[in-house]
């Protein structure tokens, strides 16, 4: 008689609770396998990429551990969340397009009469352990209960400030359908979401939810959330298109030339949504600067500058980078002006639609760790020796800009020249300890 010993099951369990998620398995792995993104037992990125830590690590930690710059790692003061009620989510956009940013990477995309939640973390933590893990720094702008119906959940990849199992456990009592890169759904499957609300697709596969056209697009990340990291579920970004409007989430990625491709087969895009922060020289390849994130957002608009918005994610709720707070969205601010693009920078939970106006209050300058002074002409004095946007004029000023309809975006230079990286949460988590609020982590990725 054969059958699993009770111990070894008993301890397997413990070493894998349910937020590590499962592998995939049966016909999943089976059509992993025949993915032409699988080679040699692993996914590929669409260009090479390293995902583990680059150069010394005695170096890093010494500068990831210093006291000055992990207090600017964090906010000095609360951060403004915008009181965003169920009653104003209620309304419908006059324009059809309308984007909430709840923080990190979690934003309310409603397209056309329909509503996409893009990669919902909801938690305090982004790691599988109550106590252990990168804490928020802010609230979560609008409790689930309260976010009203949602038609579609699209998670971008499993990282753990992407993908966080409470809030998906909670949506499954939603009417949602869950849209999920090959091979994720096997986390799905154990935290209970049933296969008929479930779609798992390869890079340039497409479906169809609620009038909307989901469709996953190459990134150039990696994955995983055990000790054993298999990269055996894929990362990708997305483009949702409705009847009037498409919008595009780049979900976790290091620069590369496929963005211009993406533009040139599902844009221009009305919005897009790029990640611009958790970047560091240690890691160049999976996570995008500012300048590069603006430079993204060009080349999915066809090299045209003026069309569309970018909404800057992935910053200012998790401590994930040795980079300052408020540095993701300084540099962002600057690199659209140099580039002539629009952006807009709202607050957490602040709905906008981009063709009736963009939110460009520089909000997070009033608690940066050290005041952000703006000088004329735009620039921002930096201490010495800080690791703050490229040179003295590294952030702009924003004020007399407007959105998307003519005007001419925020002010300043160029953004950090630092290199990308990944998120911190993405496999072990890191050490703890309170530091303005947040958990300073050592946002060391698996390889």
């Amino acid at each position: 008689m054969t059958g699993s010993h009770p111990t070894r099951s008993r301890l397997a369990a413990a070493l894998r609770p349910a937020a590590f998620g499962a592998d995939p398995a049966g016909e999943r792995m089976e059509r992993i396998r025949r993915s032409p993104n699988f080679a040699n037992g692993v996914f590929v990125n669409p260009v090479g990429a390293r995902t583990a830590p680059s150069g010394s690590m005695l170096k890093f930690a010494a500068t990831y551990f210093r006291k000055e710059e992990r207090i600017r790692r964090s906010p000095a003061g609360t951060v403004p969340v915008h009181p965003t009620t169920v009653a104003d989510l209620a309304v419908p956009p006059a324009s059809g397009l309308r984007l909430t940013w709840m923080g990190h990477s979690s934003v309310l995309a409603e397209v056309d009469g329909r509503r996409v939640l893009f990669d919902p973390v909801w938690g305090q933590r982004c790691s599988p352990f109550a106590t252990v893990g990168p804490k928020r720094m802010h609230p979560v702008p609008v409790p689930l209960r309260e976010l009203g119906p949602v038609d579609a959940v699209v998670i971008s990849h499993d990282h753990y400030d992407h993908l966080d199992m409470p809030t998906i456990r909670a949506l499954v009592r939603s009417r949602a359908m869950f849209v999920v890169p090959l091979g994720v759904g096997a986390h799905l499957e154990r935290w209970g979401v049933p296969a008929d609300r479930m779609t798992e697709l390869d890079w340039h596969e497409s479906t169809e939810v609620a009038g909307l056209v989901l469709t996953a697009t190459p990134a150039r990340h990696f994955c995983g959330r055990g000790l054993r990291n298999a990269q055996h579920t894929l990362w990708a970004s997305w483009v949702v298109a409705g009847p009037e409007h498409r919008v595009y989430h780049s979900g976790d990625t290091g620069y590369f030339p496929g963005f211009a491709d993406i533009g040139a087969t599902h844009g221009p895009f009305d919005a897009t949504m790029i990640q611009i922060g958790a970047y560091s020289e240690h890691w160049p390849d999976i996570h995008m600067t500012p300048e590069e994130g603006v430079r993204a957002h060009v080349d999915l608009q066809g090299g045209d500058p003026a069309k569309g918005v970018m909404l800057p994610i992935h910053w200012g709720t998790f401590n994930l980078a040795p980079h300052p707070w408020e540095e993701p969205a300084e540099g962002t601010v600057a690199a659209t002006r140099a580039a002539g693009a629009n952006v807009a920078v709202p607050r957490p939970g602040q709905p906008f639609e981009p063709v009736r106006g963009l939110p460009l209050d520089p909000w997070w300058r009033a608690i940066a760790a050290r005041p952000v002074t703006v000088l004329p002409g735009g620039g921002v004095p930096q201490p010495a020796g800080a690791a703050g946007p490229s040179g003295p004029a590294g952030a702009a000023d924003l004020s007399g800009s407007s959105g998307p309809s003519g005007a001419s975006g925020p002010s300043g230079a160029s953004g950090p020249s630092g290199a990308s990286g990944p998120s911190g949460p993405s496999g072990t988590p890191g050490a703890t300890g309170a530091t303005g609020g947040a958990d300073p982590a050592m946002p060391i990725p698996q390889s």
